[in-house]
């Protein structure tokens, strides 16, 4: 990729309200972030989520805005970083809506895309589990370890300290994903493990250098873990803990998520029979897991034809009931692999209408449903 298009990701992370998922709306608008940092007030518009007043806000804040000058600075201090169209970027990423605008990363990258590797595998929960939910993280982190699945969690304190560490120890390949800047230990006590993966595995974050903790950075943080997974594990959780977040994300990228079954009376395991009764999968004994990990498809990220798109467009148009072709539209402009949650949201329809016309577009074979209940043009 060329410099200037890496500083133009910069230069629109700096304006004001763009963030991950309206910036790749602009790009997918104009197909050039460089293109679109010249587009007037007018054809801004032209992108879902800019009225006329953001607009015009745009326009005025870039100018003082230098994407070559935003580059240059910025490397100093973060030398490591991948924007979504460099080489380096996870390509589990870039099928979320949300993609992170700037990864940045220490340690090894060739764990994201080892063709030796398998699939990455979350492991999340409570930060202060008990000897139940220690004794299968730290079973299962072994078990998946040794057959070659990378083990993603937060570098937080409980459960996922637990499942580095165990990853580690088994001399496994293992990813945190921070809440903070990628030159910043959180929390302190797993200082010792943060040198450990900085030295054997991979950390990685949105957040530039410098960026402390933050807790609203967590949930974001999740959504990270969620995408790069195949799978997430939810080892054991109450009905408040972050992992819900996570599972809940998984679920919307289309992953399969399992939680720990456990007692009925633990407060600390609610959160998984919650995940238990919304549909999640009981996890099994990690023997019986790796075999349902080898008839599993591989989650890859789609390859979408933009032309083909729009040339089967032209023709269902003329062939769609007008409801069932705004369905479709809506489709494509989520970027044909979308959750009916955002379906619905984007069109503003009932649950009803909605599920309903995919039905019927399921029997025309035009769309299918895939993992997650998000939908794609067949």
């Amino acid at each position: 990729m060329s410099v200037l298009e890496r500083s133009h990701w910069l230069a629109w992370r700096e304006v004001a309200g763009i963030g991950p998922v309206l910036l790749h709306r602009i790009r997918q608008t104009f197909g050039d972030l460089i293109l679109a940092w010249d587009a007037d007030a007018v054809a801004l518009q032209a992108v879902e989520g800019i009225g006329s007043q953001r607009a015009q806000k745009i326009v005025i804040e870039r100018r003082s805005l230098k994407p070559e000058l935003i580059l240059e600075q910025y490397q100093q201090y973060n030398p490591h970083f991948w924007t979504p169209t460099d080489v380096g970027y996870p390509a589990l990423l870039r099928e979320i809506p949300d993609a992170p605008i700037v990864l940045h990363y220490r340690g090894n990258p060739e764990l994201l895309d080892n063709p030796k590797s398998r699939p990455g595998i979350g492991i999340v929960g409570t930060r202060k589990p008990g000897k139940y939910g220690i004794t299968w993280t730290e079973r299962y982190s072994k078990v998946l370890a040794e057959h070659d699945f990378t083990i993603l969690s937060g570098l937080a304190e409980g459960i996922d300290t637990i499942a580095h560490e165990a990853c580690l120890n088994a001399n496994g390949k293992t990813i945190a994903v921070l809440g903070n800047g990628v030159d910043q230990v959180y929390p302190l006590c797993n200082r010792k493990l943060y040198d450990r993966i900085a030295e054997k595995g991979l950390l990685l974050s949105e957040y530039p250098a410098g960026t402390r903790p933050d807790r609203n950075h967590f949930p974001a943080r999740n959504r990270i873990v969620a995408g790069l997974s195949r799978a997430v594990l939810v080892m054991e959780a109450g009905m408040k803990s972050g992992a819900l977040i996570t599972a809940g994300q998984a679920n919307e990228y289309g992953r399969e998520v399992y939680a720990l079954a456990g007692n009925l009376d633990s407060d600390q395991m609610q959160g998984c029979i919650h995940l238990i009764s919304q549909g999640a999968q009981i996890l099994p004994r990690p023997e019986t897991f790796l075999e349902m990990m080898e008839i599993l498809p591989t989650t890859i990220a789609p390859v979408i034809d933009h032309s083909y798109l729009e040339t089967r467009l032209i023709s269902l148009q003329s062939t769609l009931d007008k409801p069932l072709f705004l369905i479709v539209e809506t489709i494509v402009k989520l970027g044909n692999n979308a959750p009916i949650d955002l379906v619905i949201e984007t069109m503003g329809l009932s649950t009803a209408e909605v599920s309903s016309g995919l039905l019927q577009l399921e029997l025309l074979d035009v769309v299918i449903q895939g993992p997650g209940m998000r939908y794609a043009i067949v």
